[in-house]
């Protein structure tokens, strides 16, 4: 058994896909699908159930899994720990940002490091919040920029770098726009539109309603903010909104309870030792104010 087999066996686990696995591998299918082959045979069990085009894992397969992925993350971790004793800044660095995160807070940030360090190679993915944190916690990447989980896993280290507050706007025309002061009661009944209910964003909007006993009445979803004012502007409901994007067609509204606050930052696997490129991304970020 050897690292190539175990790398094509979680590759079509995790893809479900011969096919997909071999794009992600820079192989062919036909080799992915060897490099199956000879492992099921070393193993002398059936890995996967091939059901005309749909691929899934057998008992076998499961049961291996999760200790294929730990091999893995430790034999690359040891790669990591023994490079990192040069000092040398190189090599690959793997992350991902939320898309809020790459367009109103990274590029400075990228620029500065990229401009120190030209030997890293940037892997660099611009993924939902939820998604990068996924990826973080199974070992794909080495860091994340994104909203942090009001409830992060125990194996996730999360640090808190931008506080951002997020205000309840409407667009001039709605019929709160001119209000002196407006509750979270009425807020209920009027169309919000918010991030999908699986986000990070949605978690906290939703923990502060169900405070106060109160249920959301939800008319649209979507997890680009930017597609969110968008629908805001033209009136077609209530949101909240970081005041990064809150600009002179929207109405800040005077709501009568506690602000919205929600942390962004970067985060990584605790088990895993941080590469020196990725330790000198985490210096140059600002600190926490």
């Amino acid at each position: 058994m050897d690292t190539n087999t175990l790398q094509a066996f979680v590759a079509v686990a995790n893809s479900e896909s011969f096919s997909k696995a071999a794009h992600q591998l820079f192989l062919t299918q036909s080799a992915v699908s060897k490099r199956v082959a000879l492992l099921e045979d070393q193993l002398n069990s059936r890995l996967f159930d091939r059901i005309g085009r749909q691929v899934s894992l057998t008992e076998a397969g499961q049961a291996l899994l999760p200790r294929a992925h730990q091999i893995l993350l430790e034999l690359e971790d040891a790669r990591r720990a023994i490079s990192n004793l040069s000092g040398e800044v190189t090599g690959t660095l793997s992350l991902a940002a939320s898309h809020h995160v790459s367009l109103h807070r990274l590029p400075p940030i990228l620029r500065a490091f990229t401009s120190s360090y030209p030997k890293v190679k940037l892997d660099l993915r611009f993924d939902e919040s939820e998604v990068a944190y996924e990826g973080v916690l199974r070992g794909d990447l080495e860091l994340a920029l994104i909203t942090l989980s009001p409830s992060p896993d125990k194996a996730i280290r999360s640090i808190p770098i931008w506080h951002d507050a997020l205000r309840y706007v409407v667009s001039r025309e709605h019929p709160l726009a001119n209000k002196t002061r407006v509750s979270l009661t009425e807020l209920t009944q009027y169309t919000a539109i918010l991030p999908d209910q699986n986000t990070f964003t949605r978690e906290l909007v939703e923990q502060l309603f169900d405070r106060h006993n109160l249920q959301l009445n939800v008319g649209m979803s979507t997890n680009y903010l930017d597609t969110i004012r968008m629908m805001i502007s033209i009136g077609l409901g209530w949101s909240l909104l970081p005041e990064s994007l809150i600009k002179d067609d929207l109405e800040v509204l005077p709501v009568d309870a506690e602000l919205v606050y929600r942390q962004l930052g970067v985060i990584h696997h605790r088990d895993r030792t941080l590469s020196n490129a990725a330790r000198h991304l985490v210096d140059m970020l600002p600190v926490a104010k």
